[in-house]
């Protein structure tokens, strides 16, 4: 026997949709610090963003973090997702937090510094328009260009170009989303830096490739 739930939430609770605005969505559960974070951007739960920047438009789906990044408008990242993951000191004897981490293990009065800034100066950045799916780790210093795709599971630890679809561990490029002519095309409208109102004006172009084109190669 089948049983038909059209809705099933805990007592109390209603489904309705979200509305998003110029102010960031950040869910209470989250952590930002140290961040700039863009209009209509949406911050999912137990989400961790420190020292980055994140476009407009941007949603990060829930249990993600971000750290010492900047990711681009309109981007798509899924739950689980490590942007930048900590690098430890292998060089050192003692890879451990301790030998950064000092204070908090009592062996120093001042933590060490020289070694956060080596960190802060690895930054990941990633594009504009780019899906990165479900658990996807992208390690220190890595590009992704606009319009990548990033499957599930991937860990990216080689520069990815614009517009590719990469999956695998390590994850590796198996094609790209439309031909070389095409991703020049759309490259050059640079349609992520277009006010709101142009948005909404030209809103139903974006759902179809060739009319897309067609309107820009008029205007």
């Amino acid at each position: 026997m089948l049983y038909a739930y059209e809705s099933l939430l805990p007592e109390g609770q209603e489904k309705t949709e979200k509305k998003l605005g110029e102010k960031p969505a950040v869910h209470s559960t989250s952590s930002i610090r140290n961040s700039f974070l863009g209009s209509w951007t949406d911050i999912g739960p137990r989400v961790s963003i420190a020292e980055s920047e994140i476009g407009d438009y941007t949603y990060f789906a829930g249990d993600a973090s971000a750290i010492y990044s900047t990711v681009g408008k309109f981007c798509s990242i899924a739950s689980h997702v490590r942007i930048n993951p900590g690098n430890h000191p292998r060089w050192r004897v003692i890879q451990h937090h301790c030998t950064y981490r000092r204070v908090q293990y009592g062996f120093d009065i001042k933590n060490d510094e020289e070694f956060f800034n080596w960190r802060r100066a690895d930054r990941v950045e990633i594009g504009h328009d780019v899906w990165l799916g479900h658990g996807v780790v992208v390690m220190p210093g890595i590009k992704i260009g606009t319009g990548a795709v990033v499957g599930s599971g991937a860990v990216v630890t080689k520069d990815i170009p614009p517009y590719a679809v990469a999956v695998g561990v390590p994850a590796k490029v198996i094609k790209m989303r439309f031909d070389e002519a095409v991703i020049e095309k759309i490259m050059k409208t640079r349609w992520w830096e277009w006010d709101r109102k142009t948005l909404e004006e030209r809103f139903e172009n974006f759902l179809d490739l060739d009319k897309f084109l067609k309107s820009m190669s008029e205007s």
